[in-house]
């Protein structure tokens, strides 16, 4: 049986937010199974052991977005890149290595021992860089997801920045609904444009 790709991702989405509630400190990554086998039911995907596991161990072959390479070597001469991720660390030196190691500093739920929004991430993450000479005004919170990111740091009071992957398309793709969109600070499309934004001082 064949699922639309709207299909897949809105399975996901619903998945992703029953087994966050249910496992807040699990990275993502250990959430994959219990996700796949809802999903699997609700699609009629098969969920043999082999499918199952072969869901997460597919994460070392997800590609970057087209523009994500490039935009974040531009960004990166002028900026402190930090990921903050709710991988574990496995998953993040695979996504990692996708971008061609873009980092200066990596987070994971698996560092901290819970997952995006909770705040106690952001907190973490805003003590390691503290340590290296950044306050909390120096940060700029960049991220696609409003459930795991941009509500609750604009809640939390950084300068956010949303990428919102599908601007101009129905729905939430993979990534659970809000009730309502957070307005951030900055907005684009992609890093590509935030990229642009910074170069031209905007």
């Amino acid at each position: 049986k064949t699922a639309s790709a709207q299909a897949i991702l809105e399975a996901y989405a619903i998945a992703e937010d029953r087994q966050h509630h249910e496992t807040p400190r699990l990275p993502f990554p250990s959430m994959m199974a219990p996700m796949y086998r809802e999903m699997a039911a609700k699609l009629g995907l098969p969920d043999a052991p082999d499918d199952v596991e072969g869901f997460r161990l597919s994460i070392p072959r997800w590609p970057a977005f087209p523009d994500s390479i490039a935009a974040l070597k531009r960004l990166r001469r002028r900026f402190r890149l930090v990921a903050m991720t709710n991988s574990d660390n496995w998953a993040l030196s695979n996504f990692a290595r996708t971008l061609e190691l873009p980092f200066d500093d990596m987070v994971t739920a698996e560092m901290v021992g819970w997952n995006k929004p909770d705040p106690q991430v952001f907190a973490f993450t805003r003590g390691r860089q503290s340590m290296e000479g950044y306050g909390f005004d120096d940060i700029l919170h960049v991220a696609q997801s409003q459930y795991h990111d941009i509500a609750v740091a604009k809640r939390l009071g950084y300068h956010t920045c949303w990428i919102e992957r599908r601007k101009g398309k129905a729905g939430a793709g993979a990534t659970p609904k809000t009730a309502e969109v957070a307005i951030p600070d900055y907005h684009f499309a992609s890093l590509a444009e935030l990229a642009d934004a910074a170069e031209a001082g905007k």
